[in-house]
């Protein structure tokens, strides 16, 4: 029962960082209310790619 509610949220990091990492212009200008949406999109952009990178490994290291 563990291995697989460990997956579910390793699998639901995974796509939270994609989306992130996708629309991080949209939800910049949505949430954020800064003029320099440049800015605001790269953080974006690298905080979805190490939450989908911590998400694969934990994925990675439950499947062993």
């Amino acid at each position: 029962m563990g291995p697989i509610i460990l997956k579910m949220i390793a699998i639901t990091l995974v796509a939270l960082g994609v989306v992130c990492i996708f629309d991080a212009r949209v939800i910049t200008k949505k949430v954020f209310s800064f003029g320099d949406q440049n800015e605001g999109s790269l953080g974006l952009k690298i905080l979805g790619f190490i939450v989908a990178i911590v998400g694969a490994i934990i994925y990675y290291l439950v499947l062993r």
